[in-house]
């Protein structure tokens, strides 16, 4: 995936500017940025959700802005997004939650075949006997790991995550960072991780793009950024 010489406007509100990142095959990049700075704008102008101003998107060879509705949501099979939110439906269950996406893109399985990725997918999450509970159930913790199993099933090539630790306490949040880490693993997937907990980019990313004034500016491991001594990137690491 790649993001090339983004741009975002608002009116006056200037929230990318001149934006650029790579994202390689089975790796995890962590755009880390303060509340406000623009890390949500530029996941949804990946998916498609918000259109940008200039520049390009690619993602899995395709060209973000050329594509028609309908090759949108083919491309959007492709791609997990998880919601800060979670964004289970309420009155669903858990198994309806996680066969929606499939329903969502028209894609036709047998009962057993349903029965077998939806076993695989709360599995996958350590969540294997919640199938009939209803999202009211489960903790803030059990939530998020819910709204992951409903974009494992389609087996994404690239996920999409908007704030994945916002909200939980730090040991669950913790136990998401690992299982996000997990999920990388086991499936060869690669990740943007929007966020700016710290312990959240310590500890799933492969490499972190700072995002400041709209722009991409600074890349590197953890580590690396950590040694800068740079004041705009300090403040972070401080």
């Amino acid at each position: 995936m790649t993001v090339d010489h983004v741009s975002k406007s608002f009116g006056d509100n200037h929230v990318l500017r001149d934006f650029s990142l790579t994202l390689g095959r089975g790796e995890n990049v962590v755009v880390l940025g303060k509340s406000g700075s623009g890390k949500s704008v530029l996941i949804k102008c990946i998916i498609g959700l918000l259109p940008y101003d200039e520049g390009t998107i690619t993602v899995l060879g395709q060209d973000v802005a050329s594509l028609d509705h309908a090759a949108m949501d083919q491309l959007r099979a492709r791609v997990g997004f998880l919601f800060q939110s979670n964004a289970l439906y309420d009155s669903m269950t858990v198994r309806e939650n996680l066969l929606f996406p499939l329903r969502r893109h028209w894609l036709e399985h047998s009962a057993g075949e349903e029965d077998d990725m939806v076993r695989q997918a709360l599995e996958d999450v350590g969540l294997a006997n919640t199938a009939n509970m209803m999202p009211v159930e489960l903790s803030g913790g059990m939530r998020k790991r819910i709204a992951l199993a409903r974009t494992l099933i389609l087996r994404p090539e690239i996920i999409l995550y908007d704030e994945p630790t916002t909200g939980l306490d730090p040991i669950t949040a913790r136990e998401i960072d690992q299982l996000i880490r997990e999920v990388q693993h086991k499936y060869n997937t690669s990740s943007l991780i929007i966020s700016h907990d710290m312990n959240c980019v310590r500890l799933t990313a492969d490499r972190v793009a700072l995002l400041v004034d709209g722009r991409c500016y600074a890349e590197g491991t953890y580590a690396e950024l950590e040694q800068r001594d740079d004041p705009k990137i300090h403040e972070f690491f401080a």
